[in-house]
């Protein structure tokens, strides 16, 4: 077996020396072929296709968190190439929602032993951006980029630029073509979904699966604030987004239209700004490696 190793070296502010060393003693152990690539900042992509290419390995460990995750799953998109998830970023909701043993040696260890490949689906977004997780547009956008300077992480610190963001929010005009039907809606926030939650736990699409070949269009309407800071963290729960301020569409396409620029954020990344966003479904586009116990392979 040829094992390639996809290390950010930076994410999460972790130190992945250990683990890497740990890592090279198992395949040293084991007979295993491996390649460890770390990226820089510069030109990486390009780099770890030139290594994909040249190495041509049987498997491959996305190291990191989110963001290194979408970066190995855009580099194997429609390759035949699985890859799996060591979860050592500030933000592994993915690896989370694909459960993925949190435990790193231990997830390195069902890379290499497991056989059960899931297919992992991404939505692709104005042709050239891409997300397997979940994008918006609208009040989470903003709270990402207050919340990408704090040193501090995790749900305290999201809840508290959450509510900063929802005392300031304005609605906004959005319309949204899908299945064959057009809606236009003033809201808050705009989801796309290819999962349930945000890496920071917060739940926003109680019908996510990110191997169905379908992703979500969430609408949130409004929120109250109150209601939201009497609660506390409780709030942040499965019934987060009722039904009753939130519109949910299931589809494999649509086309969102709003009255001026918005910023776009995918996979906890800022991407730019949008008046209008193209989004497919690109269905089984990587091979995931993953286990018999993944619920998602039996819906």
């Amino acid at each position: 077996m040829k094992l390639l190793l996809v290390v950010n070296p930076i994410s999460g502010g972790i130190d992945k020396e250990a683990f890497l060393k740990n890592a090279i003693t198992i395949c040293e152990k084991y007979g295993i072929n491996y390649h460890i690539f770390k990226t820089s900042g510069k030109a990486d992509q390009q780099k770890l296709t030139d290594i994909i290419n040249t190495f041509k390995p049987t498997k491959v460990a996305s190291v990191g968190g989110d963001g290194t995750t979408l970066f190995t799953c855009t580099a194997l998109l429609h390759s035949n190439i699985p890859m799996g998830i060591i979860p050592l970023g500030s933000a592994n909701g993915m690896a989370e929602e694909l459960f993925v043993n949190p435990k790193p040696e231990e997830a390195l260890k069902d890379i290499i032993m497991s056989e059960v490949i899931g297919h992992l689906d991404m939505v692709q977004v104005n042709d050239n951006n891409f997300s397997i997780h979940i994008g918006d547009v609208g009040l989470n956008a903003q709270i990402v980029k207050g919340y990408d300077k704090d040193v501090n992480r995790g749900i305290t610190t999201y809840a508290k630029y959450f509510i900063k963001e929802l005392n300031s929010i304005k609605t906004f005009d959005i319309k949204i073509e899908a299945n064959g039907e057009t809606i236009n809606e003033p809201g808050i926030m705009l989801g796309i979904c290819n999962s349930r939650k945000y890496g920071t736990g917060v739940p926003l699409n109680a019908n996510g699966n990110p191997m169905d070949g379908m992703f979500e269009i969430v609408l949130v309407k409004k929120m109250d604030v109150n209601i939201l800071a009497k609660a506390g963290l409780s709030i942040f729960s499965d019934s987060f987004i009722d039904n009753e301020n939130a519109l949910v569409i299931s589809t494999t396409e649509a086309k969102i239209t709003f009255n001026q620029e918005r910023t776009l954020q995918l996979d906890g990344e800022i991407v730019g700004a949008f008046s209008t966003l193209d989004i497919k479904i690109i269905k089984g586009a990587v091979k995931f490696i993953t286990h018999s116990n993944n619920p998602y392979l039996k819906r």
